[in-house]
């Protein structure tokens, strides 16, 4: 699990294309220190597996089903990236649950610049309009953002320095392709409740137990004791 603070911004340093998937070689000493063969790290939001790692480098397989449903296809060899490895149990969760399973792509659409942040518009598939609330979580390209407006087709976040100046938000423009992520807890209240299709069994309350009152265990006392007295004896 991650939690969509960016560790760091690395690069794409090669692309080994091996047919129905690609190795990709990224260069990121903070996230590489430690690592180890099949650890979890987060490129642009995506989980990936370290295959190996050297001299602040490490590698990692991407199927062709990822590169189809992500934007990492769009990547090329010099593409900066967000990195983030798996936030350690008991560590500080700054952003939200962020599992690395992207659900779609978005669109930047349009940026507008202010003194001291900037606003940005983003597109997004119908599918998935549904998960996105106003002041609700999302993760864009892996940075755990909060969303300022949501409509149907396109919803807007904001951007502080810091996260313009140590992501690839920062560098995005209009038309360039981007990572979504929706608040996974939305999605599993949606299958409880059933919206998603399925239907959930809800096991129906228990008639509740008949308690007697004093008064009814009295009478009822009152009866057994006629009932079990000893026939008289023929005298």
């Amino acid at each position: 699990m991650f939690t969509g603070i960016v560790e760091e911004l690395g690069e794409v340093t090669a692309i080994e294309n091996l047919g129905d998937s690609s190795r990709f070689r990224l260069r990121g000493p903070a996230v590489t220190e430690n690592a180890k063969h099949g650890d979890s790290i987060a490129v642009n939001g995506v989980c990936l597996t370290v295959v190996d790692f050297e001299d602040g480098e490490f590698t990692a397989d991407v199927m062709a089903e990822t590169l189809k449903r992500s934007s990492l296809g769009a990547l090329a060899t010099g593409s900066r990236v967000n990195l983030e490895r798996p936030v350690a149990v008991g560590g500080r969760l700054g952003g939200h649950i962020v599992q690395g399973h992207v659900d779609g792509t978005g669109t930047v659409v349009e940026r507008t610049p202010s003194e001291h942040w900037e606003l940005v518009r983003i597109s997004l598939p119908a599918a998935l309009s549904r998960y996105v609330v106003e002041k609700g979580s999302i993760t864009v390209d892996g940075v755990s953002l909060t969303v300022v407006d949501a409509g149907p087709d396109y919803f807007t976040i904001s951007l502080i320095p810091t996260t313009l100046a140590l992501t690839t938000l920062g560098i995005k423009g209009p038309g360039d392709p981007v990572n979504l992520e929706v608040d996974v807890l939305a999605k599993y209240v949606e299958r409880l409740l059933g919206a998603g299709g399925g239907t959930t069994d809800t096991a129906q309350p228990t008639e509740p137990t008949h308690t007697a009152q004093p008064t009814e265990r009295i009478e009822r006392a009152q009866q057994t004791q006629q009932t079990e007295q000893p026939e008289e004896l023929d005298r």
